[in-house]
């Protein structure tokens, strides 16, 4: 039996659920379509399971900068229903919230599943009609309007306007496979390539490796190319198996996949980036003074985690069998240089696999900016992750 409705929205992420019941809340009759057995796959995995809603910079402007060169399209977006509206629209809906480190914005009960329930009744108070475990076939197009869309079970579906909110390509396992983008073409829309996005990063040097599970909270990451700074990040990293990955790492990842496409990309760790060269020389000389009579290898714990003290004193080049009172001015003055300075060489990027978000997407260019309309199909909306758009 075929259906017609007033919306169809393709997609049950965050962006085609609040799509959904916004459409329904102002009176149209709607159908949301997911292609995996329930809503929200994704959403209950993000964070860890915490759910980071929104980021607390109240300043559209400012918001929309954090987005880079496509920042001016997220303006009207930003101004209309911005982080306020946002925060607002949980709080009321009795989710209540907290602010935490870097102006993340969490559920309080760290519970991404309390998220999504808010957002399953705000669809079931507007009575969306929901069709999981449904893939679409095919959205047929004519004289710029979508005339149909056929499903997998070739049963075929009508409206008068539809939103597509299909995702992009990271984390593939939850349904986010592309699907959006292969037809958004065959209709002339313009899709940016693809590239995964806050995704760790793979490290060629071993001790990172050696290292891993180590979680270091506020250190600073500086990015190099041919001796020149790209870009840098302070905050909170962990070394992994593979290399690196945390917050700080995350949101340099797109920056180093576009750098490494011209060539060798240098990833500086400063462990102490508070105190300068000379303020840090003489801790370490108040430390060496406390443990004068033990050994180098004894000697960092207070100023370093247990977990990486063996790889910085192998990169030191000092004996870890010499005695404190041995160790030499130059000695010394090469420690303090290195926990300022730890080098590491990026060699690539983990895949969409492990990635957070997707970088690319439909261009902004060929959307209204104001309604999230397309400028090429007359009854088509985009929304979320399909835009090509990415932020930190």
């Amino acid at each position: 039996m075929d259906y017609t409705f007033d919306v169809i929205v393709i997609g049950g992420g965050p962006a085609g659920m609040i799509a959904a019941g916004r459409a329904a809340e102002s009176g149209a009759a709607v159908l949301l379509l997911e292609k995996n057995k329930r809503l929200g796959e994704k959403l209950l995995i993000t964070a860890k399971g915490r759910s980071n809603i929104t980021r607390a910079e109240f300043d559209p402007r400012v918001l929309a900068k954090e987005y880079g060169r496509k920042s001016g399209f997220l303006i009207s977006p930003f101004s209309i229903f911005g982080v306020k509206e946002t925060i607002s629209f949980f709080n009321k809906k009795g989710l209540k919230t907290k602010i935490e480190r870097g102006q993340r914005v969490f559920p309080q009960s760290d519970k991404a599943k309390d998220v999504l329930v808010v957002l399953l009744n705000y669809l079931r108070q507007g009575q969306v009609r929901i069709m999981a475990n449904q893939t679409v076939k095919k959205i047929i197009a004519d004289d710029k309007k979508i005339t149909k869309i056929v499903l997998g079970n070739s049963q075929t579906l009508t409206a008068r306007n539809y939103i597509l909110a299909t995702g992009g390509k990271a984390f593939p396992g939850t349904g986010s496979t592309g699907d959006g983008y292969r037809w958004l073409k065959t209709m002339g829309h313009t899709i940016e390539k693809p590239k995964p996005a806050l995704v760790p990063v793979k490290i060629k040097e071993s001790w990172p490796k050696k290292d891993q599970g180590l979680s270091l909270k506020n250190v600073r990451l500086t990015v190099l190319q041919n001796n020149k700074k790209q870009d840098t990040r302070f905050g909170e990293m962990i070394f992994t198996h593979f290399g690196i990955s945390g917050p700080i790492v995350l949101d340099l990842s797109y920056g180093i996949g576009q750098l490494l496409e011209k060539g060798r990309v240098k990833i500086v760790l400063d462990l102490k980036p508070a105190l300068d060269f000379e303020t840090l020389d003489k801790r370490v000389q108040s430390d060496f003074k406390k443990y004068s009579n033990k050994l180098f290898r004894n000697s960092l714990d207070d100023l370093l985690p247990q977990k990486i003290i063996q790889s910085v004193i192998k990169l030191s080049g000092i004996d870890p069998s010499k005695k404190i009172n041995e160790i030499t001015r130059e000695e010394r003055h090469r420690l303090v240089r290195l926990l300022k300075n730890m080098e590491m060489e990026a060699t690539g990027l983990l895949g969409f696999d492990m990635a957070i978000i997707t970088a690319g997407g439909v261009s902004v260019k060929e959307i209204e900016a104001k309604t999230m309309k397309s400028k090429l199909i007359d009854n088509l909306f985009l929304a979320g992750e399909i835009i090509d758009l990415h932020g930190p």
